[in-house]
């Protein structure tokens, strides 16, 4: 399955999966690594732990969770001049520095 875009997920700065862009919808994968650390956690409730892939046709609500709503979208749909109906596109822009612990980069660091 050919990825589109890919963003890189990472919880509390430790590099967790690979989220993809796909010709189907998305797909969400934790790494292998990450699964055998015992001090790993899972992204999301939603997310449990596992080596399966996850995949949807929408982006995960958890992801699409993370984006910037209202007046702070606006600023950063217009800044980085991405069209707000390009969810994906506003993950990776705006989701380096969440305030949570979860956070997206679009090189795997």
């Amino acid at each position: 399955m050919e990825a589109y875009r890919t963003a890189y997920v990472y919880v509390r700065e430790t590099f967790a999966g690979t989220l993809k862009e796909t010709d189907y919808g998305y797909s969400f994968i934790y790494d292998s690594e990450y699964l055998e650390n015992a001090n790993s956690s899972a992204v999301s409730l939603t997310m449990p732990m596992t080596s399966e892939e996850y995949t949807s046709k929408t982006l995960f609500a958890f992801f699409d969770g993370l984006i910037p709503e209202g007046w702070l979208l606006d600023i950063v749909s217009h800044n980085w001049k991405i069209d707000r109906k390009d969810r994906f596109g506003l993950l990776l822009v705006a989701c380096k520095d969440p305030i949570g612990n979860v956070s997206i980069k679009e090189v795997k660091e």
